[in-house]
């Protein structure tokens, strides 16, 4: 069961103060084994070839597919890949609940399963998986890594403007109502320790989409864990449908706002 500890139940040596660098040199306690989280809605044309590729960059990694009981038949190949791979799991689920729910199940099914790392991947490609390393890499002296599209060396490839226009304004937008430091706080590609999510209460989180990474982004801020940037390189999907839509944008829009005018006035009145 899935359940939220306070920050200062959260043991010093993966607490410490808030800092966001493109780099790290903390030293905390070990990571544990990683697990890749990786939500699937009607993904069969790119799961076998996505969880090949997270297999050879991270060859030590178990691999978690949350599986919205997609039509397209993704949750049966992935059982087959779990058979020939015990490295590979497969959560399946009654039905199409959106992404932040499939990655709160695939948190607590990491964390009742004793993971030490969880990682944020998508299932299309987008997240290079051999890019994963440079996350990992990090994390050592982090509580929270994010690939980050929009820091130095960061990029995006085959965006059209407008979609590129969207997410550097929803991040800056979102930086500038909640007072969160992060170049990137939309992105997708992160590598949480285990101790920081059970230190932000997730199981209060009800947001989706790109509404679901501000809010877990802003959550680490607030609750004091050390954050680290890293550049990757953002390959727009070749196969598939994208599930973005003008829902989830509209959703993170009124979110990120109501969150903001109340983390104001909660200070104007003095309280945090």
């Amino acid at each position: 069961m899935l359940t939220g500890t306070s920050r200062a139940s959260v043991p010093a040596s993966t607490r410490g103060g808030y800092t966001v660098s493109e780099g790290g040199q903390r030293t905390t306690g070990p990571l544990g084994t990683v697990l890749v989280i990786i939500p699937t809605y009607n993904e069969a044309e790119n799961i076998a070839a996505i969880t090949s590729r997270v297999r050879s960059s991270v060859p030590h990694a178990h691999i978690l597919v949350v599986d919205d009981n997609s039509p397209d038949g993704t949750g049966k190949i992935v059982d087959e890949l779990a058979a020939d791979d015990n490295h590979i799991h497969v959560l399946h689920r009654k039905g199409k609940e959106g992404l932040g729910a499939a990655y709160l199940a695939g948190f607590g099914w990491g964390i009742e399963n004793d993971y030490g790392v969880l990682v944020e991947m998508d299932a299309d490609g987008s997240h290079r998986p051999e890019e994963l390393p440079r996350l990992l890499t990090a994390l050592p002296g982090a509580d929270l890594v994010l690939g980050s599209r929009w820091v130095p060396g960061g990029s995006v490839v085959n965006w059209p403007k407008s979609r590129e226009f969207l997410s550097r304004g929803g991040s800056l937008y979102s930086r500038l109502m909640l007072g969160v430091p992060i170049r990137d706080v939309t992105g997708g590609f992160r590598a949480f320790r285990k101790e920081t999510l059970e230190g932000l209460g997730i199981a209060e989180v009800a947001s989706q989409g790109y509404c679901f990474q501000v809010d877990l982004a802003w959550r680490t801020v607030k609750s004091g864990f050390h954050v680290v940037e890293v550049p990757i390189t953002f390959v727009e999907r070749e196969r598939g449908d994208s599930k973005m839509s003008r829902a989830i944008v509209a959703e993170a829009l009124w979110r990120v706002t109501a969150w903001g005018l109340g983390h104001r006035a909660r200070a104007l009145l003095g309280r945090g």
